[in-house]
């Protein structure tokens, strides 16, 4: 088991080996790229910098401004959901999986001609709108199932000793709650931050262009230089990878919390 385990990480782990090694290598190419960077260069990633640094810095500016939207809406919205009890509650939850099933293109060609009508084509405002509403259903689903699993004599210790329910919320549901905040933070940023189809329905400009649109119109214009594509696709890579291992923990107990009692 052990073995097959280490296969199978190798099998996924060498196309990002293989990125890293042509974003190395000052010739790279479709079929000319050596199995090792024996003189490695940094060409590459200087080019990429300089050709998509501004992209890098959007999609920073949207994946970011997405989570805070994303979380400030689905955190009291999940509350509500697992700590009231009102008609038509299981409706609702089963519409926000409905969601989850929707592709998102349809989405992004439904917003097209909203986004139209209000202005807000090319603009940041127009794809934070749009990653925020694709981000919340998973959000609230998945921080409502660990509120769902807290005591209620949390919350009504408190409100015996004069806390409103905003205050018990903020005090007490929240902090307890930052497991599963953290995780479905992590996954709103990885949403954010790959978002392609958005990107590529509602804006037209260079402007405002996410890197993972950046990375598409940089192949055509690349093709016979794969050097600064895939630097290009590293440090698109670098935030996520970072996010990860520094929310590793959060993850785990944010993903299993609301499992158990």
């Amino acid at each position: 088991m052990t073995v097959l385990g280490v296969l199978f990480l190798a099998v996924m782990i060498f196309p990002v080996y293989w990125m890293v090694n042509s974003s190395l290598q000052a010739n790279a190419g479709a079929a000319t790229t050596a199995w090792f960077p024996l003189q490695p260069t940094l060409d590459g990633y200087v080019t990429a910098l300089k050709q998509q640094g501004g992209n890098l810095v959007t999609s920073t500016i949207i994946a970011l401004s997405t989570v805070v939207l994303t979380i400030a809406i689905a955190t009291p919205a999940a509350y509500g959901l697992a700590r009231f009890r009102m008609r038509g509650m299981t409706v609702f939850v089963f519409a926000l999986l409905i969601t989850q099933m929707i592709p998102v293109i349809v989405i992004a060609n439904a917003l097209y001609a909203l986004f139209n009508d209000l202005g807000l084509l090319n603009s940041y405002a127009g794809l934070i709108l749009a990653d925020t509403a694709a981000q919340i259903p998973f959000a609230i689903l998945l921080i409502r199932a660990f509120m769902g699993s807290l005591p209620p004599s949390l919350v009504e210790a408190a409100l015996v000793d004069g806390a409103s329910n905003f205050r018990a919320f903020i005090s007490i549901v929240v902090p307890i709650s930052k497991n599963a905040i953290v995780t479905a933070a992590l996954f709103t940023f990885l949403g954010a931050w790959g978002d392609f189809l958005f990107a590529l329905t509602l804006t037209s400009t260079p402007e405002v262009r996410p890197i993972t649109l950046g990375i598409y119109n940089y192949i055509s214009a690349n093709v016979q230089q794969w050097g600064p594509v895939m630097a290009t696709a590293v440090l698109a890579s670098i935030p996520a990878g970072v996010l990860l291992i520094l929310a590793q923990r959060y993850i785990a107990a944010g993903a299993l919390g609301g499992a158990i009692k």
